[in-house]
């Protein structure tokens, strides 16, 4: 992954969307600090070098969520041969975005972003520069609006061919378990055998009392509510579906370019995994 110089950082200042609140964190701020981004403020680094003190690794963490959509895009769309992504929770836009590693791929991917973050929609314009062959688009909804999502997103993809629907860091915001599953349930009800999912997802599995104490951090200083979920939890949302190997794990350890288990990354509180729909 190409990281954005950090020294670039504070130069998002001066172009302040309007309609952003930049005397609130946002965790989408917060993460693209993490990354090395420009776009975000003083407050959103204050809060992440809060959390960083709890959390030494947690930038580590994030650049292996990140690592793992390199991976995970990158099998889908070569192994797996999918030429069509719905990503949800898109984020702030950085190097080696789902449409790039994917049209890197095959160019005749077509890709749909969703998030409702006003910032996010700022910058969607990099978000939807595409091959010729492919097609990218920019929906601004809700997670927990899968209907909306699924109308607006049959204007660029085929719901009658495999998908790929990437839920990275966003069903952490989905605190209600009935309703998490009742949106990943909707959306894969949507698409037909040969898809996919992928899921990564702030877990305590991995120094859980100071992960907790990060949630609690970020919950409290007004960042949308989240939550952590453990290996079992995020296994139930691929319940029916085959789980691809090695199965649900940290982010830094899902499909690692290194072969030795002896020198397998440090895990991070960060867990994905990547299932087919039978």
């Amino acid at each position: 992954m190409t990281d954005i110089s950090s020294s670039d950082v504070r130069s998002g200042e001066s172009q302040q969307p309007s309609n952003v609140d930049s005397s609130v964190p946002h965790t989408a701020r917060v993460w693209n600090y993490w990354l090395g981004g420009k776009d975000n403020y003083i407050v959103d680094r204050e809060l992440g070098d809060q959390i960083q003190a709890v959390l030494p690794d947690i930038v580590a963490s994030a650049r292996a969520d990140r690592g793992f959509l390199g991976r995970a895009v990158g099998h889908l769309a070569g192994e797996a041969g999918l030429r069509q992504f719905l990503d949800l929770g898109t984020g702030l836009p950085t190097a080696g975005n789902t449409h790039e590693v994917a049209q890197g791929i095959a160019p005749e991917a077509r890709i749909v972003y969703v998030d409702n973050d006003p910032l996010v929609l700022t910058h969607a314009q990099a978000l939807l520069t595409s091959t010729p062959e492919g097609a990218t688009d920019y929906i601004e909804s809700d997670a927990r609006e899968p209907e909306k999502i699924l109308e607006q997103a049959a204007a660029t993809l085929d719901f009658g061919r495999p998908v790929a629907i990437m839920m990275l860091g966003i069903l952490n915001f989905i605190t209600d378990d009935d309703q998490a599953h009742q949106v990943v349930d909707r959306l894969l009800d949507a698409v037909p055998s040969g898809s996919h999912l992928a899921i990564a997802h702030p877990t305590g599995e991995v120094d859980g009392e100071a992960a907790q104490q990060a949630v609690d951090m970020s919950n409290q200083a007004g960042v949308a509510p989240m939550r952590l979920r453990s290996r079992a939890e995020l296994e139930s949302f691929f319940d029916g579906m085959e789980i691809l190997e090695p199965g649900v794990v940290s982010c830094s350890r899902w499909r690692p370019a290194v072969s030795d288990p002896a020198r397998l990354p440090k895990p991070v509180y960060q867990f994905c995994g990547l299932a087919r729909k039978p």
